[in-house]
């Protein structure tokens, strides 16, 4: 894998781009892919956005959301673009297995696959050019890296920084997360003095939930959190039912993971949801528990230090007996945690 900076001469020609994302793409993925559309199509690319599937219906007022197509129902369409693509870029993932059902058309594309990406362990022999950098906050702080160094901070607009405000924002926890380190408070400066309306982005990320979202965040804290003090865990487990009973929709599940991980003396926080085709794991953690190794070797997943995610085809109740398992085999660890 080539640096990205390699491409910064190429920019300037006018080319075939599309640009994806990891699958139920969060506000990252949709904000990164967004933020890098706008400044493309400003360069003279024809460009086209492309999910793996849908996504969160608090996503859909950001500039440009109205163009991407969703692979699960614009499929034909999508590989189309793919096949006749000079640049592909792939954003806030670096395997191409998190793509779900695009994984093969990507590796059978004839475009050269970009990297940007900010998880661990990429899988940098299927790209040709690539930034991972583990050490930043996300993927929008990095596109908007990519825009500075290639020499056009002065094409950042309202629209390109109001999707990488939200991405950067909802990945660093609203500026809490340890990864917010100074560059990220310097990024958002300079979107700010290039027209961002901050409150406008916050307002539509966390002000725009209906009720029944809040009513199975309660059922589930009420009936589905289980503590194990003795690992300083908390774990959330939501059957299929629940997320029938309470009609709930992609989207509404994010953030759950970390109510379990505000209890006061919980190390390790799970989430663990029956999505039908397969169940879906969420982990965060604090200090020094590694839940991206955790996800990777009990879970099919990965991420980040502090925060990771995984994948079982397994039923529900064997999901959890995995789960409940791996923290017997990582006692040690989860149970001298100091506070």
């Amino acid at each position: 894998m080539q640096p990205i900076q390699n491409i910064f001469p190429l920019l300037s020609e006018p080319k075939k781009v599309v640009i994806t994302m990891h699958q139920k793409p969060d506000g990252d993925a949709m904000g990164s892919t967004l933020g890098l559309y706008h400044f493309l199509s400003k360069l003279g690319h024809q460009c086209t956005v492309i999910s793996p599937t849908n996504w969160a219906n608090f996503l859909n007022w950001m500039p440009g959301c109205n163009t991407v197509l969703d692979y699960e129902s614009q499929g034909s369409k999508a590989d189309i673009l793919m096949a006749d693509a000079d640049w592909i870029f792939c954003l806030d993932f670096n395997i191409l297995s998190r793509t779900k059902r695009m994984a093969d058309k990507l590796l059978a594309a004839k475009g050269e696959r970009i990297l940007i990406d900010h998880h661990r362990e990429p899988q940098t022999e299927v790209f040709t050019y690539g930034n991972s950098n583990i050490e930043k906050s996300s993927t929008s702080e990095m596109v908007f890296d990519f825009i500075v160094e290639s020499g056009h901070i002065d094409m950042i607009e309202a629209n390109i920084g109001a999707c990488l405000y939200a991405g950067v924002m909802t990945d660093t926890g609203s500026f809490r997360f340890p990864s917010t380190k100074a560059s990220v408070h310097k990024m958002v400066y300079e979107l700010m003095e290039r027209g961002l309306e901050h409150s406008h982005v916050h307002e539509e990320l966390y002000d725009n939930f209906l009720e029944s979202r809040f009513r199975f965040i309660g059922h589930a804290l009420l009936n589905r959190l289980e503590l194990f003090y003795e690992y300083n865990t908390a774990l959330i487990t939501v059957p299929q039912s629940d997320l029938i009973k309470f009609n709930v929709k992609t989207g509404d599940t994010e953030g759950l993971v970390n109510y379990a991980l505000s209890i006061q003396g919980i190390k390790l926080a799970a989430v663990i949801i029956d999505r039908g085709e397969e169940r879906k794991s969420s982990f965060r953690s604090k200090a020094g528990f590694d839940v991206n190794t955790f996800a990777r070797t009990y879970f099919n997943g990965g991420g980040h230090f502090n925060a990771a995610g995984g994948f079982n085809k397994e039923p529900l109740e064997e999901v959890v007996l995995k789960f409940k398992a791996a923290l017997k085999e990582n006692k040690t660890a989860l149970s001298t945690y100091q506070f």
